[in-house]
C-alpha cells in the first residue's frame, strides 16, 4: 500500500482569491466540498493506504474524518514543509503520493495510472500530474525523501528539473481529471463547464446559482 497525503490550509486563510466573488462563509464551504470530492477519489484506489489529510485546521480535520481518511492536526508551517514531514513519518522509505486538495475532478482511474508510472523505474524515481498552469496537482516520490517537495508556482519544471539534478528516473503524465486545480472564479467556470467529476462541488455550485462568465 502506498501512503496519500493531501495538505490542506487553515479555512481562514483557503481560497483567499475566490473571496472577492464568493464571500468568506462560502469560501470556506467550497475548501470543504472540494476536500471531500478529493478524498472519496483517493479512498477509491485498493494501492492507497492510509489516505492523510495534513492541516492545521480543526473543521477539515473533521471533514476529512467523516469522509474516512486520516487527519494530523498540525501548525501550518507551510506547503512544503507539511508535506515533507508528513512524508517523514507516513512513508520515510517508502513510495509517498502527495495530491493537492482543490484538484477537484480528481478520478480514482487516473491515479491508479500516476501510481503505475514507475513500475518500470528500478524502485525509484518521480511521477507527477501536472495543472494547467504549470503547476503540480499530484506527486509521486520513490522513496518519499527522494528529492524536496516543491509545490507552488511552475512546481512542474521544480520537480523535473529536482529529479533529473538527482539523477532519478522521471514521468510526467498529463491526466485529464488532474488538469484543474481550482484557485481562481474562472478555474470554477472552466469546472462547470466540464461537467464531470466533483460531484460535492458540483452540487455546491448548483445550489449557489452559480453561472459561468461568458
Amino acid at each position: 500500500m502506498i501512503p496519500a497525503v493531501v495538505p490542506v490550509k487553515a479555512l481562514a486563510a483557503s481560497k483567499s482569491r475566490m473571496r472577492p466573488r464568493l464571500g468568506d462563509a462560502t469560501a470556506l464551504r467550497l475548501t470543504l466540498a472540494m476536500l471531500g470530492d478529493v478524498l472519496e477519489a483517493l479512498l477509491g484506489v485498493r494501492a492507497l493506504g492510509p489516505v492523510a489529510v495534513v492541516t492545521p485546521d480543526a473543521e477539515v480535520e473533521r471533514t476529512a474524518r467523516a469522509a474516512g481518511a486520516e487527519a494530523r492536526v498540525r501548525p501550518d508551517p507551510g506547503l512544503n514543509a507539511a508535506v515533507d514531514g508528513a512524508a517523514a513519518s507516513l512513508a520515510p522509505a517508502g513510495p509517498l503520493l502527495v495530491v493537492l486538495g482543490d484538484v477537484v475532478g480528481v478520478r480514482s482511474a487516473e491515479i491508479e495510472i500516476l501510481l503505475g508510472a514507475l513500475d518500470d523505474a528500478g524502485g525509484r524515481g518521480v511521477a507527477l500530474a501536472p495543472a494547467s498552469d504549470g503547476g503540480t496537482s499530484a506527486l509521486l516520490r520513490v522513496p518519499s525523501d527522494c528529492i524536496a517537495a516543491s509545490f507552488g508556482p511552475g512546481s512542474a519544471k521544480a520537480h523535473r528539473d529536482l529529479a533529473v539534478r538527482a539523477g532519478l528516473p522521471f514521468r510526467e503524465i498529463a491526466l485529464p481529471s488532474l488538469a484543474l486545480d481550482i484557485d481562481e472564479p474562472d478555474d470554477l467556470d472552466t469546472f462547470v463547464r466540464s461537467g464531470t467529476g466533483g460531484d460535492r462541488t458540483r452540487a455546491l455550485l448548483c445550489e449557489l446559482g452559480w453561472k459561468p462568465r461568458s
